[in-house]
């Protein structure tokens, strides 16, 4: 196409023929383009722009609203959610419970592989506490539900994992009426037939189950299951039925050699029980005919793979939630007392603790929670352990209502969540039981070893050594006090793999915190001395109320300088006036003190058993359930939480004689 343009000034009349235009050259008619500058794109970033193992990583650490929220931005990202398994199974649901409205979301991670969610939900159906059921065969329906979730949780631990869901619905059942309890063992009896990749260690459960009932029939029937639960390899039922068969192989050498073969082979397959029973039965003599040094070998070598020293969170994040040293001091302080009034064990107390502190070198928790914490521990540590055990409408009322039933019930599942099941670990008990085996001490100088162990426990930097090695440091300074020479000897150091000089600076440290520092005090200045007052006792040959060597004089029976060890000045946040808001520990049976600062107080703190409970000689009230157990405790019917342990809770309240005059 020819354009032609008219010049409009002077000069300008040239015509120029471009791309197949006459263009004319003037300034009206024709300008050459302005040069623009071009800006390279950049490429958006977006999860969907993550490689896919990248994404999924990221995925796998979100809780479970944040992944339903990414679920909802892109159909894609939905997709990867749902077609990946492992992200439902690493999901998190901390501080999360199953309620109506996400049941479906707990079923659904549960079903993928989610133990978190598998335990809350079995905990949740067994107490009916979160999902809404009808009223009308709730025990069966629950029953039926949580039996599905504790088998599933089961199946996705470990199989050498010490199997723990026994726990949950051990006796006393009900007398009367349906039990929720009954239910479970039912249906978990009835799946062993039909779950042959876990029937050894359901069968393993409802054996743990059975010899809790005083009933010879069920003891046999125990022992039936257990046999046929350690031929499908679990090994924990083949160490039960080794125990039980200990003592009829004593008389016989022969058999006692085989015995003890047939321990190694257990302790050579994981099973730290059989690990400790067989150092215990190496280090009272050589029932192996090896060469002594081989014995002492074996023997080390249990103290040396003991398990790593907990590790709490950093400084910064326990005090970000408000906690610090006093405020575990104070905790473990009650649970001494608590522990005492109910007469249960020192181990128990140890595993308690051991849980509490698992806990918290994985998850922060609140200072208004820490005594949730404690308790919940307690009551499934004692469950564990005891026969006698400590009921949720009991704890309930230890901390003087400040929580309520639920709100102990999902504290106990996120402590299993935590702790992927595994309740009991190795203790100080169970190291000093095979020193004290190697070397026996006098029954004075051994009540004075469990005296150290009990102090230790309120120690926070005392669990940085691992169990092993601090219950070589208190048996030193348990000889150290008592006199014994050698103080650590030759055979102790073959045995234990630990020398003297290591052992030393632990020792020093321990008499520093436990002997020498004053114990710290709550908010009405009253001195939390809960172990002190137990081994006041004439059980312990009142150990507590013996003199203990000046510094001066342990460092020379250590043939060590006079120099104490460096201890961390306690944390300034840990004033008086922010304790009581979580927890107060009134640790002595002075009627006085209690006199002089109980009632200024009464509306403020926490009650703990001790001080609430020093007149039991004055007075026994036979109407104590009344208020305790009123119905914003209750569980369900169905549950022997509610009826069955009632009956035994009430009869060992009354037999304790626990008033309850601030009522």
């Amino acid at each position: 196409m020819l354009v032609l343009g008219t010049s409009h000034q002077p000069g300008r009349s040239s015509l120029e023929m471009k791309a197949g235009v006459l263009h004319c050259r003037c300034l009206k008619c024709f300008s050459l383009p302005a040069r623009k500058r071009v800006r390279k794109q950049v490429r958006s970033l977006t999860l969907l722009s993550l490689p896919e193992e990248v994404l999924l990583c990221v995925l796998q650490c979100l809780s479970a609203e944040d992944l339903l929220a990414v679920r909802a931005v892109h159909s894609q990202l939905c997709d990867i959610i749902d077609n990946n398994a492992s992200v439902w199974a690493r999901v998190s649901f901390k501080d999360r419970w199953p309620a109506p409205d996400t049941v479906w979301l707990f079923e659904k991670a549960a079903e993928k592989g989610n133990f978190e969610a598998a335990v809350k939900l079995g905990i949740a159906y067994l107490y009916n506490e979160g999902p809404l059921l009808s009223d009308e065969g709730r025990a069966d329906l629950c029953g039926k539900m949580a039996a599905r979730f504790f088998s599933l949780a089961e199946s996705l631990r470990s199989t050498v994992a010490d199997p723990f869901i026994w726990v949950f619905i051990r006796p006393p059942w009900s007398l009367s009426g349906s039990c929720c309890k009954a239910v479970v063992y039912d249906h978990l009896k009835a799946e062993c037939d039909t779950n042959l990749e876990r029937r050894g260690s359901l069968l393993h459960c409802l054996a743990r189950v059975l010899q809790l009932f005083d009933d010879e029939e069920r003891h046999a029937e125990a022992l039936r299951i257990l046999e046929e639960s350690s031929n499908c390899g679990t090994v924990q039922s083949s160490y039960l039925l080794w125990e039980q068969n200990r003592s009829a192989s004593m008389s016989d050498p022969g058999r006692y050699l085989q015995c003890v073969r047939t321990l190694r082979d257990y302790a050579a397959k994981g099973c730290w029980e059989a690990q400790l029973s067989l150092a215990k039965s190496c280090a009272s003599g050589n029932p192996l005919g090896m060469e002594p040094r081989a014995c002492a070998d074996l023997v080390a070598q249990i103290f040396r793979s003991s398990p790593s020293p907990v590790r709490t969170m950093q400084n910064n994040d326990l005090h970000t939630q408000g906690i610090n040293d006093t405020m575990r001091y104070i905790l473990v302080d009650w649970l001494v007392e608590v522990t005492t009034m109910k007469d249960f064990s020192s181990l128990a107390l140890h595993v308690t603790v051991g849980c509490v502190d698992r806990y918290l070198s994985r998850c922060s928790v609140a200072k208004t929670r820490l005594q949730l914490l404690g308790i919940a521990c307690m009551v499934i540590c004692t469950r564990y352990i005891s026969k006698d055990i400590l009921t949720i409408r009991e704890a309930v009322w230890l901390t003087d209502n400040t929580y309520q039933y639920e709100d102990l019930v999902r504290m106990m599942g996120e402590v299993i969540s935590v702790l992927d099941g595994k309740i009991r670990v190795p203790t100080l008990l169970d190291y000093g039981e095979v020193l004290q085996t190697l070397l026996p001490m006098e029954c004075r100088s051994a009540h004075l070893f469990s005296y150290i162990c009990e102090l230790a426990l309120l120690c926070s930097p005392l669990t940085v050594p691992g169990p092993a090695h601090l219950a070589c440091a208190i048996l030193l300074l348990t000889r150290a006090l008592h006199n014994y020479a050698p103080v650590w000897s030759n055979q102790l150091v073959e045995n234990t793999g630990f020398s003297k000089q290591e052992l030393v600076p632990c020792a020093l440290l321990l008499y520093i915190k436990c002997f020498s520092q004053d114990a710290p005090k709550d908010y009405r200045h009253v001195s939390l001395i809960g172990v002190k007052q137990r081994f006041e006792s004439d059980v312990y040959q009142q150990i507590s109320k013996e003199p203990v060597l000046e510094f001066k004089e342990l460092c020379q029976v250590l043939q060590v300088p006079e120099v104490e060890p460096q201890i961390e000045p306690p944390n300034a946040s840990g004033h008086s006036t922010d304790i009581h808001t979580f927890l107060s520990s009134p640790c002595s049976n002075s009627k006085r003190r209690r006199e002089d600062s109980l009632q200024a107080h009464r509306g403020s703190f926490v009650a703990t058993p001790t001080a609430e409970l020093s007149t039991q000689e004055e007075t026994l009230l036979g109407d104590i359930m009344d208020w305790s157990l009123d119905a914003s405790c209750s569980g369900y019917e169905g549950d022997q939480e509610s009826e069955g342990e009632k009956d035994v809770e009430t009869a060992s309240l009354h037999r304790d004689a626990l008033p309850c005059s601030h009522k």
